[in-house]
């Protein structure tokens, strides 16, 4: 019998009003709170709301989706955001790219090419589960240093759907087996963005800051970049697979029933879905000769699916994973109402200073540790622009090297520990395999040791290659 985790309860009226209650006490005792001087007014009712929201979020008191909305009214509401700021991320270039990218899984299901990744998975690793699971573990990570970790989550996220579903494990049951491979999957991904400057906009911007930082002495180029960090992403796929597996680990060692049939010659439309996703990859790596940003080829790509009739629009709305693509967009403007509003830049001066004077070791702990906790509110980007002019005159100050401080940022910023923390835990929290409470559960143990494993990289592998004494 399969492993069940466990079954979701509907929710009675009254643990509704008493999380909700609890929610608006602690969203007020916030706000009530003595202000700091160098906190401001919307800072602090900021503050307040993150609390009611995040609360919300991880009770699941009530639908997450309602609650997104909610934090977008609520900034409105506060007056930290004109009406105009506050709904304006969830139209974002970045929310608009993850909303195109759940659709190219929805198309990748449809039109049959997942079953068909899923096959061929399936023929090299094999259904063991153990060996199975450390493959594509390793898999993700290293595709993420240089494809967009959203991209890699979404191909494989929608080829192991169709397996659980076959083998009786619809989402929701609480079975344990999807539940440690939709996790593993977006975390590993997740794991891998920093590997190389291709991996994510945060590895260029990080060597942008600290260029100017230094009024343009230090550089790091794009091969020295992949000696430094790429090596770390190793360790850190490993690391991803074995904490998942102490955390959550299946009790089956098979995926007993799956006999994937031979998908047989290419069909129409998965030749054509195929050539497109190849013609949006290339447009990708040429973004910095285009210029354009990522939704733009996305969008084509769309289109592309669309024209020929390979799949209708129609089909990818019905299917499409709403609330998830929501509760993103919040994430992104609550994000930028912590830059806008001081509150980011209040907490990192109150937090940061902390370290100083403490051993190197719980220094750069510390710095990891803020990093991922920005992550996990906002896009990595804006925590690696929102810390890093903190950090670097701070590290100058302790004598600490800036470059190491700089290459940890979007190393860090990696590790998140709630689910609107990185595309790649929304588009897995889709499938409806796995809570909120249940990511948590796992992504901030996960966190904590991923930490662990750089900061001891940062101080055994840095020095032995040269780039830090």
């Amino acid at each position: 019998m399969a492993d069940i985790e466990n079954v979701k309860e509907p929710a009675t009226l009254r643990s509704i009003i008493i999380k909700v209650a609890v929610a608006l006490v602690l969203g007020i005792g916030v706000m009530l709170l003595p202000r700091p001087e160098n906190l401001t007014p919307e800072g602090q009712r900021l503050l307040g709301l993150l609390a009611v929201v995040v609360f919300l979020w991880v009770s699941e008191a009530v639908p997450i989706g309602a609650t997104a909305l909610l934090s977008g009214a609520g900034l409105i509401f506060l007056k930290i955001q004109p009406a105009q700021s506050a709904w304006a991320p969830f139209a974002s270039p970045a929310v608009m790219f993850v909303l195109m990218i759940i659709m190219f899984g929805v198309v990748l299901n449809e039109v049959g090419l997942a079953n068909r990744i899923m096959y061929n998975l399936l023929k090299f690793a094999g259904t063991r589960v153990k060996r199975l699971s450390l493959i594509l573990a390793i898999g993700c990570t290293l595709t993420s240093t240089v494809f967009h970790d959203a991209t890699i989550t979404v191909i494989m996220v929608f080829a192991f759907v169709p397996v659980f579903m076959s083998m009786g494990m619809q989402p929701g049951q609480g079975h344990r087996l999807p539940l440690f491979f939709m996790l593993l999957i977006p975390l590993a991904s997740s794991a891998g963005g920093f590997g190389t400057l291709l991996g994510g906009g945060r590895n260029p911007l990080a060597l942008e800051i600290l260029n100017k930082f230094s009024e343009g002495t230090l550089t790091i180029g794009f091969l020295k970049y992949i000696i430094i960090q790429f090596p770390i992403c190793i360790l850190t796929a490993v690391a991803t697979w074995a904490i998942l597996w102490v955390l959550i680990r299946p009790k089956e060692k098979e995926l007993e029933g799956v006999e994937l049939a031979d998908p047989g010659p290419m069909k129409t439309a998965e030749t054509g879905v195929l050539v497109v996703f190849v013609f949006t990859f290339i447009l990708w790596f040429m973004g910095d000769l285009t210029g354009w940003h990522y939704s733009v080829p996305a969008a084509f790509a769309i289109l592309g699916f669309c024209g020929p009739g390979w799949i209708t629009f129609r089909t990818i709305c019905d299917k499409f994973p709403w609330e998830s693509w929501i509760v993103f967009g919040a994430g992104v403007s609550l994000g930028v109402a912590m830059l806008d509003s001081g509150a980011g830049r209040y907490l990192a001066e109150v937090c940061l200073p902390l370290l100083e004077g403490k051993p190197m070791v719980v220094v750069y702990y510390g710095m990891g540790f803020f990093g991922s906790f920005l992550s996990s509110l906002m896009s990595n980007s804006a925590a690696v622009a929102l810390m890093l002019p903190i950090t670097l005159p701070m590290a100058e100050m302790m004598e600490m090297s800036p470059q190491s401080v700089a290459m940890m940022a979007p190393m860090t910023t990696s590790f998140i520990m709630l689910v609107i923390g990185c595309p790649p835990t929304i588009i897995a929290y889709s499938t409806g395999y796995f809570s909120q409470k249940d990511f948590i559960k796992v992504a901030v143990p996960w966190c904590l040791l991923l930490l662990v494993v750089c900061v001891a990289s940062m101080l055994i592998y840095w020095p032995l290659i040269g780039f830090v004494k």
